[in-house]
């Protein structure tokens, strides 16, 4: 049986923390954690959350391994709608990192807060 967008998004989202962009602005602050943005190159140019460095959904798990190299470094991960975000983190708990977090805020919001 396939499954829409939405029903992957309900099922994925069980296991993943899922934040405001205040909530991330503090945290970030606090543990200096890695601001990813997901969005392609196209969306990233025409703006993005301060310090936030882009690696698109489709490179991530080929990207991480370079940049973060302990399991339990603190991810945040957003995108336009936290769908994107949403799928890459379930990708990153499979590699096996273990703070993975997503913004959950429309990046209008994220872009203001961040």
């Amino acid at each position: 049986m396939l499954k829409t967008i939405p029903e992957l998004l309900k099922e994925v989202s069980k296991n993943i923390r899922k934040i405001t962009a205040e909530q991330a602005r503090i945290e970030l602050s606090e543990n200096k954690g890695l601001l990813i943005d997901v969005r392609e190159p196209a969306e990233y140019a025409t703006g993005s959350a301060t310090g936030a460095i882009n690696i698109p959904r489709g490179l991530l798990e080929m990207k991480i391994l370079e940049l973060v190299k302990e399991e339990n470094t603190a991810i945040y991960l957003h995108c336009a709608s936290a769908a994107r975000a949403t799928f890459a983190a379930e990708s990153l708990m499979r590699v096996g990192y273990t703070n993975v977090n997503v913004i959950s805020c429309k990046f209008d919001v994220i872009a203001k807060t961040i």
